[in-house]
Order: structure tokens, then sequence, then C-alpha cells
């Protein structure tokens, strides 16, 4: 076969776009990854984490000294003995007084404040981190949502073009049959309402269509390309909900956040323990003054000191601080209470979602084929006479109908299985996903170095 240039170049240009639709494929696992890189919840979160790393410097500052220097130059009007000299000729003068100091003060004992203010700031800190895996993990949950969704709005706009194709046979078929005679007007009536129908279901299906794809970008956020079917996950299913409740006890990144929320609460509670202590601080001081105080000339002096600072009554406050601290511990302990209970359910719902569907995709295949053998065999009967039109239409439709049933749970069943992962906490383990480094809690991130 000889190619004509023109024809060479169209098919080398096919060749092109097929290659380069093939190379833009993206997978499940990829979608998710640049979810995680760009959606705005999750770099809100790390941001949260971020700002939390350097409160954890803040309180550490507690353990350093602090050093200050200070400077001032103005005029002092004094009466006092230095003034009232024979050497000056009234009780008060004026002199333009120079100071200048430097001052040292290293803490020795803050009733442990520091140490526990330290460990309240780690804790907040492994909270954000969580905080961060949950809203990674849900947002690449809804991603897998979207991702899902628009693969089957696909496939059901596929079954929608086959149903119309399949009227548009019979309507052709019919309408030769009307025009030599052999059929009747009304069975060509029947079929073209029947085709206009199945023509609206395809409008409908493309409207579909794009309103998955307006929901995968807003996820995402960049266009869909060919999407692939993933596999699922049901071979990291545990055989029990039982089991999957246990792991999502241990791994729930949600759950980890509230239980370092009590432990910030209870350092929370021994930072407010403080106030009853004593300070003691080591001060050391260099002063350079010139001018001062009603005598003229130079004045300089150095002293180092341990001071102790010890508040015997405020009030009540620290009391009632203290009974405050006690109360959030208890309130941030019934929260966790709380999330360990909606993990707990949220694994139920989803196990009963991923066994129902399961189920029921099994009994929507032996549908599926029971219909396509059914319209076989009344095609042929149509054919020679021992069957209806009204029959073929309407096995056709069931057909339709039995394919979209069984798309739509084969695809709540795949998204049911990933939601269960979620569930136990094991999201990005199973897709083999690399999680943001905020969501690396600090006890993880020290058995590492």
């Amino acid at each position: 076969m000889e190619f004509k240039p023109r024809t060479l170049a169209v098919v080398m240009a096919t060749i092109g776009l097929t290659a380069a639709a093939s190379a833009q494929a993206v997978t499940l696992e990829e979608a998710i990854q640049q979810t995680l890189a760009t959606n705005p919840q999750i770099l809100t979160t790390t941001n949260e984490r971020l700002s939390r790393d350097e409160e954890i410097k803040q309180a550490r500052a507690g353990y350093f000294p602090k050093v200050d220097v200070s400077a001032g130059i103005g005029r002092e009007w004094s009466d006092n003995a230095n003034t009232r000299t024979d050497a000056y000729p009234g009780d008060d003068r004026w002199l333009t007084r120079k100071e200048t100091a430097i001052n040292l003060r290293q803490m020795v004992f803050d009733g442990f404040a520091t140490r526990s203010e330290v460990q309240r700031q780690e804790a907040r800190v492994d909270s954000a981190a969580y905080t961060v895996a949950g809203t990674a993990q849900n947002t690449g949950l809804r991603t897998t949502e979207a991702y899902l969704e628009l693969l089957r709005q696909q496939d059901l706009l596929k079954l929608a073009e086959d149903n119309m194709a399949a009227h548009q046979r019979i309507h052709d078929q019919i309408r030769l049959r009307s025009e030599s005679g052999v059929g009747r007007t009304a069975d060509l009536d029947q079929v073209e309402g029947r085709l206009a129908r199945a023509e609206a279901n395809v409008v409908a299906a493309r409207n579909n269509v794009k309103e998955a794809e307006a929901a995968y970008i807003r996820v995402v956020g960049a266009p869909p390309e060919a999407l692939e079917r993933p596999t699922g996950a049901e071979a990291a299913l545990p055989s029990t909900v039982e089991q999957a409740i246990s792991s999502g006890l241990n791994n729930h990144p949600t759950l980890k956040s509230s239980l370092a929320d009590v432990d910030a609460a209870l350092a929370q509670h021994e930072a407010s323990k403080h106030a009853f202590y004593p300070r003691f601080d080591i001060e050391v001081g260099r002063t350079w003054n010139e001018d001062w105080d009603g005598r003229e000339g130079e004045d300089e002096d150095f002293t180092a000191m341990l001071r102790m600072r010890w508040n015997l009554f405020n009030g009540g406050a620290d009391t009632a601080r203290k009974q405050q601290t006690a109360h959030l511990i208890n309130e941030a302990k019934e929260i966790s209470n709380n999330t360990q209970r909606q993990v707990e359910e949220s694994l139920r719902l989803s196990w009963t979602s991923y066994q129902s569907t399961k189920e029921q995709r099994d009994y929507l295949q032996k549908h599926v084929d029971a219909t396509k053998r059914t319209r076989e065999a009344y095609t042929k009967q149509f054919n020679i006479g021992q069957r209806t039109l009204l029959d073929v239409l309407d096995t056709e439709n069931e057909v339709f109908e039995a394919s979209r049933a069984f798309v739509t749970a084969d695809y709540t069943n795949l998204f049911a299985q990933y939601r269960m992962l979620v569930g136990m906490g094991t999201f990005f383990e199973t897709l083999q996903i690399e999680p943001p480094a905020e969501s690396i809690p600090l006890a993880a991130n020290t058995s590492t170095e």
C-alpha cells in the first residue's frame, strides 16, 4: 500500500496524538499526590504545623539567658543630699544625665514552668501534625471520590451512547420495514419515541460528565486527563469489622490528634503550678552613668546577684488557673472519647457499605448477563415474528438500566474500599503515597534521626 504525503502526515499525527494521550494518563495515586501538593486545605494545616514548630522554639527560650542593653541622655533636676553641700550655692541643680547599662538574667528555677510549656508546645505540634495527616487523608479520599465519580459518569455515558446506537439500529430496521410496506406505522412511531428518550439520556449523561469534571478540578486543581480505573484496595482490607476497628483506633490520625491534645492539656496543668513556687534567677549587671542624681562625674557599678521572687498572694487567681486547666484536661479527654466513637461508627458504616455493595454487585452482574441473553433471544424471535417490537424495546431498556445499576454498585463498592482505608488510618501506606512531611509527629522525627 502506498501512502501519499498528506495521508502519511495524517497517520503520523494520529499516532502522535494517541501516544500523547496515553502518556498523559493519570492514575489515582498520581491524582492524589498532585492534590496533596496543591490543595489549599492541606496547605493551611501544614502552615499551622510549621507555626507551632516556632512556638516550641519560643518555649525553649526560657532556658536561655536574657540580655538587655539600655542607654539614655537627658536633663535631670535634683534636690537631695548630694546638692545640699557647701560646694553648691543652692539646694538644687540641673545636670545633663547620661546612663548606659547591660544586664544578663539566667533562670535557675521557675517552678518547672518552662519545662511544662515546652512539653505543651511539643504536644500541640504533634496534634497539628496528626491534623495534617487527617486532612491529607480526607482530601485524598475526596480526590478518590471525584476520580471514581468521573470514571463512573464516563462509563454511564458510554452505556447511554451504546443504548442510543442500539435504538438507532432498531429504528433503521423498522423504518426500512415500514417503507417497504412490511412494518406498521405504529411500530415506527413507537421506536422513534424510544430513540428520542435514548438521545435525551445521552445529553443528560454528557452533562453529568461535565459536572464530574468540574468537581474533579475543584479537588485536584487540574483538569482531568485520561483516567485509569484503579484496581481497588480489597486485598488490604481485613476479614472482620473488629480488625478494621482495631486498626482505626491505633492509626487514625484524628484520634491521635485528640490524644495529643490531652497531653497538651496535662502539660498546661503542670505549668499552672509554677505560680506556687519561688523563682530564682542569676542576674549580672554593669552600668556606666554620668552626672546623675545631682552629682557631677562618672558613676559605674557591677553586680552579680542570685535573686528570689515569690508571690505570696495573687487574689486567688493562681488557684483558679490551676482548677481551670484541670477542667481543660477533662474536656480534652471527652473530646478524644467522642472522636474514638466517631472513628468506630465511621468504620462500621464503611464496612456495611463495602459488604452490601459487594454482594449487590454480584447479583447485579447476574442480572446484566440474564438481560443480555434475553435481549439476544428476543431479537431473534422478533426477526421471525414470535416477539413484538415492544418486547424488544423493553428488553433493550432493561439491559441499559441493569448495566447502569451494576456500574453504580461497582464504583460504590470501590469507593467503600478506599473509605475503609481512611477509617483504618492506612490510606497512604496501602496506596504507597508519600504523605506531607508536616504530617510526621516529633516522636517519629526523633526516632529516625
